[in-house]
């Protein structure tokens, strides 16, 4: 087990990429149930609301016709969705609460209709939930609802520099910053861990990645392949291995 520096969080954040989407379809409750039996401590997925204000989990937001063009979640009834998109409801239903949940909100509405399910069906599950957006201005009607809140960017897109952006967050209270695994070292996690702002790291595929991703402190990492990704945490936490893929 290797020494970490320290982190925001009591332990860092296996986030399972759309559920297990490297062995099962993605965004399904398969594919999160195959996540959490692989060891996966976190899920996440893309969040829209149908047209009658339910929150599904599905990436492009698009429902596919056989003919013709697709047609936005948003213009669609719950009963009209394909069987294969979940709603938050299901998947808390069928999962569980035992996992941090990671979302990113795709539309307007999606943030506080996230807040009501989960206030609804698991409120002790809200500070579990991180709702990631692309413009952290947008996040702030949503604070004091107890969910935590993610500025989801680049390093580059940070005009104002990530020494600022790190005060503006904590000023704002915006709890996290999630950036490309390429843009972090361990320099730039401590900046923001001054500030006492979690930092996540996304599009962690490989183990080497996720190893130092760890070692330089990220408090959440997000990948296709859970059981690949504990491993590594089993190996430089100490934690006990998760399944494999052949033994799920």
């Amino acid at each position: 087990m290797q020494q970490r520096p320290p982190t925001q969080l009591p332990a860092p954040i296996g986030f399972a990429h759309r559920g297990a989407r490297a062995y099962a379809p993605e965004n399904t409750l398969e594919s999160f149930r195959l996540a959490l039996q692989q060891g996966a401590t976190g899920l996440e997925s893309d969040v829209w609301v149908t047209a009658d204000g339910v929150p599904v989990l599905d990436h492009d937001g698009i429902v596919r016709r056989s003919f013709g063009r697709g047609k936005p979640i948003a213009g669609v009834r719950r009963s009209e969705l394909p069987e294969h998109i979940p709603s938050l409801a299901e998947l808390l239903d069928q999962c569980g609460t035992e996992f941090d949940l990671s979302l990113d909100l795709k539309d307007p509405a999606s943030g506080q209709r996230v807040v009501d399910i989960v206030s609804e069906v698991a409120p002790q599950m809200l500070t579990k939930v991180w709702l990631c957006a692309p413009v952290w201005e947008t996040l702030l009607p949503l604070r004091g609802t107890g969910v935590r809140l993610v500025d989801s960017t680049r390093l580059g897109k940070l005009k104002d520099g990530p020494e600022r952006r790190a005060a503006t967050l904590h000023q704002h209270g915006i709890d996290a910053i999630n950036l490309h695994h390429s843009d972090w070292n361990g320099g730039l996690v401590a900046l923001f861990h001054r500030f006492e702002r979690v930092a996540f790291g996304w599009d962690t595929q490989e183990p080497r990645i996720i190893a130092m991703a760890l070692h330089m402190g990220l408090d959440g990492v997000y990948c296709d392949s859970p059981d690949q990704m504990m491993a590594v945490f089993a190996e430089m936490l100490g934690n006990t291995p998760p399944a494999t893929a052949s033994d799920a």
